[in-house]
């Protein structure tokens, strides 16, 4: 491909897709097309063109949607209108898994072949296609509890998340048929007296603006806005709230960080849940779009920020639908906007559509997301708290997490203190899949054990021959963790981690050295490359399984080896994390089984 301007000229369809993206031309643009790169660059001036740099992924990911690809003509015209070298634009496009910048066709399937969907039907339909490449392999989708889970990208038309029973619903798909009904219940739990965050989900409609207000929605924040932004946080420190997404930093002392700092400040959703088993978030943005936006509307106004942004995951087009509809109503009823509810304080909330990048769930990685740029974790310190986002104090919170603070600012941090154990406080929510009866999102107070969770769930189909714990970035565990109590500390001391709130059960008729050399692909595949020890070390662990599954004995030197080279080494937590559930599959003795 030339990365020169002016090279190729866009297509009236590429160029319309652009600018409804990043917004119409002004008048400094009038003749662009005449205009020299550097007269459009005067034109424009150096800190109007950073500026934009920010619209960047939005633009190719409009284009990616209305073509089904992104030509030399159309990344010509976005670097144009936003001043990016075409190299830098052409290293951000070619960074995100569902970004094409080859010709390809306009439908395209991705179906899952990650740990919950190879044995559920993905590798038998990839082998059903695997003469067309209109059908590609998948990372996992976020769609476990319905395995096998296929994305379908349609270029001019709206993109589409399917649980196939049949081949012939993958081809019906590429083909332009959109399935008549929606896809099950995510809500499987059949006792809901104990709900706190999953209370709305299935039963209040979530495209209703009115539906949620009956249902108590706005309270919270019409409250925290009379307590006040240092009372809310208070609560918040008191309820020992921690974050849900894997790293169990207290929320409260996060908030707190950064409302001390200078403005301005940001607040970021983080709804790009990739991690393999984990789908919990998506649950709560389809069921429950406006609980999200309170949550965040109270969050921003505590910590003083006026603008938040929610990246969620590419693949979920159904979550980011419902977002988009509940912030319009939002605006249009004075919830969000430059007066919230007549408060006079300013707080507005953006959507950023992630397009398949796994590492874009680390905090960092996402800032340069956001900013434009490739999604590449920084190094710490500074702290996001002190300088995240454009440089400013931001906090990051996921999905679970905010839709705990309306219970907290309503209720008392104190009380919700009393649920759970003093170190693990409230509930927790949990996906189930693999070989259990009934998967799902399960919702329970911390200290619940996991078989008392899995008996929720119908049991295991089988004898439970393993348990991943925490995704793949977690551990496997034996029955013989069938007492673990659900808690912070308690994983702690077993050696494990409940991560994103992943468990996925196995029984004996799973090959588990191909599981395990899927979760070794999948961080080989997932990892930016910025640093060595993870560029590197995820690739040569993925080939020892490689060679064990051909008949060669495991290295459990080298093994070791590695696994210390990038806990040590590498520059974020996928790095640190790669080795952690191969590991446990060898200590557990899964890999000799089979």
């Amino acid at each position: 491909m030339d990365l020169k301007f002016h090279d190729v000229e866009p297509t009236p369809a590429e160029r319309t897709a652009v600018d409804d993206a990043v917004g119409a031309p002004d008048s400094t643009w009038e003749g662009a097309e005449e205009r020299s790169a550097d007269d459009l660059r005067i034109a424009r001036g150096g800190h109007a063109a950073r500026a934009q740099r920010h619209l960047l992924l939005p633009a190719l990911a409009a284009v990616q949607s209305e073509i089904g690809w992104i030509s030399p003509g159309a990344l010509d015209y976005i670097c144009r209108r936003l001043q990016v070298p075409p190299a830098d634009a052409y290293g951000v496009a070619t960074f995100y898994a569902l970004l094409s910048v080859e010709e390809r066709p306009g439908c395209v399937a991705h179906v899952c072949d990650d740990i919950a969907c190879r044995d559920s039907g993905g590798t038998a339909i990839l082998e059903a296609f695997a003469d067309r490449d209109d059908v590609v392999p998948s990372p996992c989708l976020g769609q476990c509890d319905r395995a096998p889970a296929a994305f379908i990208q349609r270029a001019g038309s709206p993109d589409l998340t399917l649980a196939p029973t049949a081949v012939s619903e993958i081809t019906a798909a590429l083909e332009g048929a959109v399935p008549e009904a929606e896809l099950p219940n995510p809500t499987p739990q059949s006792d809901r007296s104990g709900m706190r965050v999953l209370e709305r989900v299935g039963v209040v409609d979530p495209s209703s603006l009115e539906a949620f207000q009956a249902s108590g929605g706005f309270s919270a924040l019409e409250k925290s806005v009379e307590m006040g932004a240092a009372a809310v946080i208070a609560e918040v420190k008191a309820s020992n709230l921690r974050g849900r997404g894997g790293a169990a930093f207290p929320t409260g002392v996060k908030w707190e960080g950064a409302a001390r700092e200078d403005g301005p400040r940001y607040l970021i959703c983080n709804a790009d849940e990739s991690e393999p088993g984990t789908f919990k978030d998506r649950v709560l943005m389809e069921g429950d779009p406006f609980g999200l936006i309170e949550s965040m509307v109270i969050a921003g106004l505590a910590i003083g920020a006026e603008h938040g942004y929610i990246y969620v995951r590419g693949e979920y087009p159904v979550a980011t639908s419902r977002l988009r509809s509940a912030i319009d109503q939002c605006e249009a009823a004075g919830w969000l906007g430059n007066d919230v509810n007549g408060t006079g304080r300013r707080f507005s909330v953006e959507i950023r559509r992630g397009q398949g990048a796994y590492i874009c769930g680390e905090e960092t990685a996402l800032f340069n997301s956001i900013e434009g740029y490739r999604g590449e974790p920084r190094q710490k310190p500074p702290f996001p708290t002190q300088s995240g986002l454009f440089g400013k104090p931001t906090v990051v919170n996921n999905v679970e997490t905010l839709l705990n603070i309306p219970g907290i600012v309503l209720g008392g941090g104190e009380a919700f203190a009393e649920i759970g154990t003093k170190d693990s406080t409230g509930t927790r929510l949990f996906c189930l899949s693999g070989s259990v009866a009934v998967p799902g999102v399960y919702e329970v107070p911390f200290g619940t054990t996991l078989r008392a969770l899995l008996d929720m769930a119908g049991g295991a189909i089988s004898d439970i021959k393993a348990i991943l714990l925490g995704g793949a970035a977690g551990s496997f565990v034996g029955p013989d963790a069938l007492d673990l109590a659900l808690t912070f500390e308690d994983t702690r001391s077993a050696g494990v981690s409940l991560g994103s709130g992943v468990v996925m059960v196995f029984n004996e008729t799973t090959s588990f050295v191909g599981t395990t050399r899927r979760i070794a692909e999948f961080f080989r595949d997932e990892s930016c490359g910025q640093c060595v020890p993870c560029r590197v070390g995820t690739v040569r662990q993925e080939e020892l399984l490689a060679r064990h599954l051909n008949g060669a004995d495991l290295d459990r030197s080298l093994l070791d080896d590695i696994a210390a080279v990038m806990a040590d080494a590498s520059i974020c937590g996928l790095g640190h994390t790669a080795a952690t559930a191969v590991r446990s599959a060898v200590d557990l003795g899964l890999l000799e089984a089979t």
